[in-house]
């Protein structure tokens, strides 16, 4: 625990909220006649303290983007795949607390079960520490990529626009290679338009691969 409290950055004063939020149903399950719960329930705070904070945030840095971009940014910025992308960074997979089942079935690497162990993290920060403990987190995982994410957005959205000009045509990404060791991982994805290849891109994450694709494809069509 003390290595993901460095990884965190932040130090519990209880550090049994931590155990909480890292305590699967499975795992719950299991034990039950000893009382453990389940990180169900801090995972759902999690997930409205992470709202607000995104939400907070691009409200006061983005006087003017309208509500709809509002809205598109801070999914991206909240989703699944963002949340796992902060647990593959905190390595929240080791700390698990998984029935044998799910754990023998792969639950350490399961993106939902990461993503949600993620928000549950959160709000044993919050919990512990406060409000501003809690958007400390964010900032630093979450809200320090949104350059990144937006860019993907564009990019991505604008070949998916781009393309469906001509009806019946759609854009789909392949991973075709990962480069390096978990702590390094480079991903090389590629962009085809009715399985034509037509954009490569290489990045740290999926999604920035996905968007150099997206970004190559429109340059060469």
């Amino acid at each position: 625990m003390e290595n993901l409290e460095q990884r965190l950055g932040y130090h519990f004063r209880d550090t049994s909220l931590l155990e909480h939020a890292l305590t699967h149903s499975s795992y719950a399950n299991e034990h039950r006649s000893s009382g453990i719960t389940s990180n169900e329930r801090l995972e759902f705070l999690g997930d409205s303290i992470l709202g607000l904070i995104v939400a907070e945030y691009l409200f006061r840095t983005h006087p003017n983007m309208p509500e709809g971009e509002l809205t598109r940014t801070r999914a991206a910025l909240v989703c699944e795949d963002s949340l796992h992308e902060v647990a593959l960074t905190l390595k929240l997979g080791r700390y698990l607390r998984l029935g044998k089942g799910e754990a023998a079935g792969g639950g350490r690497t399961r993106p939902s079960i990461l993503a949600d162990a993620t928000e549950a993290t959160l709000a044993a920060v919050y919990l512990d520490g406060g409000f501003e403990a809690a958007r400390g987190i964010v900032q630093k995982f979450i809200l320090n990529k949104e350059q990144e994410k937006a860019v993907d957005r564009d990019y991505k959205t604008s070949l998916q626009e781009y393309v469906q000009r001509t009806p019946g045509k759609s854009v789909t990404y392949r991973l075709v290679e990962e480069i390096g060791p978990d702590h390094d991982r480079v991903f090389i994805m590629e962009a085809a338009v009715d399985n034509q290849v037509v954009g490569r891109g290489k990045g740290r994450t999926k999604k920035e691969a996905e968007q150099l694709a997206a970004k190559a494809a429109l340059e060469h069509m």
